[in-house]
């Protein structure tokens, strides 16, 4: 059930500022490992995360909500999602180019609809399903890399290692989702934006000390230099906040599918950046895709009113 209508904006601008946020992290897990570029969305982020959560309290004064008592297992569960989804498309990243690894792990939009309905049994209209399948079959078409191929040829490709990581992304990101979701509503108050701040704040925070731990532990070389890129892992961090808290606030007001569904056009960002950012060419397979993709949208919207 859709219970404020800030979850479309809030969800768009969480689109093109992840996309911003995966190019700059992409440049970033160049020069760092596996672990240490993911850990940095979180470290950087979480001074971020702290201040819009001060800042919107001070614009808005009240006594700051109680949380049920399965608040924290959410946010572990939530956070933790979110870290393996972001170390998978990271290792799907240096299998194929930038636009290929995140069109894979797109495919958590249809992902995400199963679960939410398996799990919180959130049901869709027919016209967002037809939404989901455009969708789907335009990353599918944008993860082609732009080549020609035949039926047996793309069932192949779905063996490789950046589709096996991408879609795996995808799944963790939808169980990401759903985690968060569950977070916000275990947050006692009628305001969306501070349910979502305060679940932010609180899983970055858990997030940090999980997979900083982890790094101490297995690489204590790579912390000197996370702290050492600060300048553009501060970037990272940044974003990162700032698209959490949209996709947080999305969460909290919209059913999980629908908001990732919408949240589709991160892929028109994300190609944008390709083109502009790191110079990756644009084939017309992937015009294409971005077509379909831009019409499942235009079908979940439809689907949603």
């Amino acid at each position: 059930m859709i219970s404020s209508p800030i979850w479309l904006p809030a969800t768009l601008m969480a689109g093109g500022v992840q996309a911003w946020r995966t190019a700059v992290q992409r440049r970033v897990s160049q020069s760092l490992s596996l672990n240490a570029a993911g850990l940095v969305r979180y470290l950087y982020g979480l001074p971020f995360a702290l201040m819009l959560l001060g800042g919107y309290w001070l614009a808005n004064p009240a006594t700051l909500p109680a949380v049920g008592p399965l608040f924290l297992l959410f946010c572990i569960g939530g956070g933790l999602a979110q870290i393996i989804a972001t170390n998978l498309l990271i290792l799907a990243f240096g299998h194929r180019n930038f636009v290929v690894g995140t069109a894979y792990s797109k495919t958590e939009a249809v992902q995400g609809a199963l679960l939410s309905f398996l799990l919180m049994g959130e049901r869709l209209s027919p016209l967002a399903w037809a939404g989901i399948g455009s969708g789907v079959a335009g990353v599918m078409l944008l993860s082609t890399g732009g080549k020609r191929m035949s039926a047996m040829d793309f069932v192949r490709a779905l063996g490789q290692p950046a589709a096996l990581c991408g879609i795996a992304s995808g799944f963790f990101f939808a169980l990401t989702a759903i985690g968060i979701r569950r977070a916000t509503q275990q947050v006692e108050t009628g305001d969306p934006i501070l349910a979502a701040l305060v679940v932010l704040a609180v899983t970055v925070a858990l997030q940090t000390v999980m997979q900083g731990c982890w790094l101490l532990a297995r690489e204590p070389g790579e912390m000197r230099r996370v702290f050492a890129t600060w300048r553009v892992s501060g970037q990272v961090g940044m974003l990162s906040a700032l698209g959490s808290a949209c996709w947080f606030t999305g969460f909290a007001t919209a059913p999980v599918a629908l908001v990732r569904i919408v949240g589709q056009v991160e892929v028109a960002f994300t190609m944008g950046f390709a083109h502009f950012y790191l110079k990756e060419q644009m084939q017309r397979s992937e015009a294409i895709g971005l077509l379909l993709v831009v019409t499942g949208v235009v079908l979940a919207l439809a689907g949603s009113l």
